[in-house]
């Protein structure tokens, strides 16, 4: 029989402490198990052989016949076996076979916990593998398996238009959790901004035992606008002016997210890049839809694409009077 060495296996000396053992396995479980590793099925391969050596050093007894028969200890267990009853009941057949092929022990709730903590960050995955379903489990261990577990909280992403972050919206998100695929009818509050996390309850993974249900949140991203820029709840746009208008003072249109332009008073001399504070036209703070910022409009003056011959003659009258103006500041 091939001797398995247990003990470099989890990385321990021979004179390792029930502590130690159980510290490096833990360890090793953490950084192995196949819901951080997915797909790795070198992994999954080692994350057995951790499993099987704990099974052995992690129980006292096993330990000394371990450490007194080496490769043999199992055949001695199997011997003693008939002559009473079966050590090895507990063991379970779809996570690797008889004693003779290496299987694993059903773990209780209590011995999951004492070792990842109450609050385990895997999937149910880990209860399958550790706690014996489809397998024979003590009386400790179905007692465990009864126990509640919360559902844990599940994060999606969601991206959005800016229109839909101004107005709110209704969304129905197709949701795959292990292995399971549901849809979720979800409602967006106005307001909301790129990275915020809006969250809904109870739509999380679902509990264990009767246990409440996590929660899902949904992480926003909004998608780039052609025409507005958001800084806070505050907006900013471009409103081009033609020359006359920047020079004799008018009025432009501004568009707003609400569907509805306003007019802008333009003053005379406008100056290219001024900027003009439109009042309560931007977005709104989350749950206080009248509590809005500002909408802020970046003038741009237009140049002419192309000249009438009339409109050339009064430009080449203007030339003339700035020439003429420059003059007399000269000789002054």
């Amino acid at each position: 029989m091939e001797f398995k060495d247990y003990y470099t296996t989890l990385g321990v000396s021979k004179t390792a402490t029930d502590k130690e053992i159980k510290q490096a396995y833990r360890k090793l479980a953490r950084k192995l198990h196949p819901d951080v590793n997915p797909g790795d099925k070198q992994a999954e391969h080692r994350f057995k052989e951790i499993n099987e050596a704990y099974e052995v050093l992690g129980d006292a007894d096993k330990r000394r016949k371990y450490d007194e028969l080496g490769a043999n200890w199992r055949l001695y267990e199997q011997a003693e076996a008939q002559g009473g009853p079966n050590p090895f009941a507990g063991w379970t057949a779809n996570m690797g076979g008889s004693p003779a092929g290496g299987g694993f022990r059903t773990m209780t709730q209590e011995e999951m916990e004492e070792l990842f903590g109450e609050a385990t960050p895997f999937s149910d995955f880990f209860t399958t593998f550790f706690g014996g379903m489809g397998g024979a489990t003590t009386g400790r261990g179905a007692r465990g398996r009864g126990r509640q577990r919360a559902g844990r909280d599940i994060e999606h992403e969601i991206e959005l238009t800016l229109e839909e972050a101004y107005h709110g919206t209704k969304r129905r998100l197709a949701l795959k959790h292990d292995g399971h695929a549901r849809t979720v009818d979800v409602r967006i509050p106005p307001g909301v901004g790129d990275g915020s996390r809006v969250r809904v309850a109870g739509e999380g993974e679902h509990g264990v035992g009767g246990a409440t249900s996590g929660d899902l949140y949904l992480r926003v991203r909004l998608a780039p606008h052609l025409t507005f820029e958001r800084k806070g709840r505050d907006l900013y746009v471009t409103v081009r002016v033609p020359v006359p208008t920047a020079v004799l003072g008018g009025e432009a249109e501004v568009l707003t997210l609400s569907g509805k332009p306003v007019r802008l008073r333009i003053p005379p001399l406008t100056q290219n890049g001024q900027m003009f504070r439109l009042k309560g036209f931007g977005m709104p703070a989350v749950g206080r839809p009248d509590d809005t910022g500002d909408l802020y409009a970046r003038v741009e003056v237009r140049m002419p694409d192309a000249l009438s011959p009339e409109e050339r003659e009064h430009y080449e009258a203007l030339a003339r009077l700035y020439e003429s103006a420059a003059k007399k500041h000269s000789a002054a």
